[in-house]
């Protein structure tokens, strides 16, 4: 089960606003100010529920697990062995505005800060279209983005570098909203979708630009985004290496 608190939200009244305020010494509120300030004390205890609604699971890779990643996104001859992999599911605000819950397979060793950057991302509700692992794809990194999936770990390649292992096929690099964050190189704008997003100036809901909610929930935990990038920008690519 998720680690949640799950509380219920009830809204507060004009009459109970007045009771909580004169009942610590201040003198009455008339109105309009009561009700606005009932309104406002409602909206801001919603929000705090609603913070606490963040939860997370982490876990092992276990057999069936194993099975469901081998051989799409893990073989034998990765970098990284299984064991050192976490399988990670949270929870995440969609693009429906709804909350959802997404699964990750990541490093042991970034588990803390991809928490900590996920749950900045859901008390700022920067959405997220969907998050599965890339095995629901065939292992395809193309089709993963294509479907504007978050991801993580995947034993491949890095794109446009043949034999040199990604920072994904170490679990220490997550794509973010690809269609929205595309990687755009020389003549290369992947997924074809992210051509409407080229733009950068026109920020819509799951974009990561300079200075966005998005980037700063995972620089604030040191690690790199490559929209920073000289010269190829992988707008949709964080990492713990910056690479």
């Amino acid at each position: 089960m998720l680690v949640a608190l799950v509380l219920a939200a009830t809204a507060c009244t004009p009459t109970q606003f007045q009771r909580w305020w004169t009942g610590r010494g201040n003198p009455p509120l008339a109105e309009p100010e009561l009700s606005r300030a009932a309104d406002g004390a409602t909206r801001f205890w919603d929000e705090v529920i609603r913070r606490n609604r963040f939860g997370f699971e982490v876990s092992g890779i276990d057999a069936a697990l194993a099975a469901r990643m081998t051989p799409t996104s893990w073989r034998p001859g990765c970098p990284v062995s299984l064991s050192s992999l976490r399988y990670v599911r949270l929870t995440y605000v969609g693009f429906d505005g709804s909350e959802h819950t997404g699964e990750l397979v990541v490093s042991a060793s970034a588990v803390v800060p991809v928490v900590a950057a996920f749950r900045t991302m859901w008390n700022d509700r920067v959405p997220v279209e969907r998050m599965q692992l890339v095995d629901d794809f065939g292992g395809s990194d193309d089709a993963s983005m294509a479907a504007n999936n978050t991801s993580a770990f995947n034993c491949r390649d890095a794109f446009g570098n043949p034999g040199a292992w990604s920072e994904h096929a170490y679990g220490r690099a997550i794509d973010i909203n690809p269609v929205q964050n595309p990687y755009v190189g020389p003549g290369v704008i992947t997924p074809a979708a992210g051509a409407a997003y080229l733009d950068r100036g026109d920020v819509r809901p799951g974009m990561l630009t300079s200075g966005s909610r998005g980037v700063t929930a995972f620089t604030s935990q040191g690690w790199g985004w490559g929209g920073a990038w000289s010269s190829a920008k992988d707008y949709q690519h964080v990492s713990s290496t910056g690479r």
